[in-house]
């Protein structure tokens, strides 16, 4: 499925904040706060609709999905008991790409897609090469049986080690071995957008 080739810097610069969570990112919209074509007095105002949007596609990209998918994550979401905004962001960090993610085994989501994708990670003892697999409670994440990857998640560990492991997961550091303690809840997701807004964006 294609992917969007859009320089990730340029993304961040539209959106006007760092959904990445890369400090570089940081520091790039500091040094450049506009969006890429926008007068560099500010950002120009937004209708009701715009802003919809916006925060639409800073969850979109942030979680890296394609329209078709945001789409079908959000109808699954309007379907469960509660909170349609909060179900959806509960869907997205259910994922296996982003456990993967916030577990500290790979940088972003992109090259957590790909681990999956790839086969290097095993749910539950078996090879799933899904992304968008969801994880229940007590679910067990872990590296393939395999000495490259091994070798290979180690060193993205190691360099993942400032990113803290949310609540709702606990990594055996040693093992490579990642547990679904509980389901995340709404409290517990960071935010990077106002998922209210996308819910009225998609309800017109």
């Amino acid at each position: 499925m294609a992917r969007n080739s859009t320089a990730r810097g340029k993304i961040v610069r539209r959106l006007g904040t760092n959904i990445y969570g890369n400090p570089k990112y940081d520091r790039l919209l500091k040094k450049k706060p506009s969006g890429p074509g926008e007068p560099k007095k500010g950002r120009v105002r937004q209708t009701e609709y715009g802003r919809q949007l916006m925060e639409k596609q800073k969850i979109k990209f942030a979680y890296g999905l394609s329209e078709r998918q945001f789409r079908n994550l959000f109808a699954a979401a309007k379907t469960m008991k509660g909170v349609t905004g909060h179900n959806m962001l509960i869907l997205l960090e259910r994922r296996l790409d982003n456990v993967v993610y916030r577990l500290g085994l790979a940088a972003s989501r992109s090259q957590a897609r790909q681990l999956v994708s790839h086969g290097h990670i095993h749910l539950n003892g078996r090879k799933v090469t899904v992304p968008s697999a969801l994880v229940r409670a007590s679910d067990v994440v872990a590296s393939r049986e395999k000495k490259a990857t091994k070798d290979l998640l180690r060193r993205l560990l190691a360099e993942n080690t400032g990113r803290p492991v949310p609540p709702w997961l606990s990594l055996e550091r040693d093992g490579l071995v990642g547990t679904v303690t509980v389901l995340p809840t709404r409290d517990v997701i960071p935010t990077i957008a106002e998922e209210q807004l996308v819910v009225e964006f998609y309800s017109k």
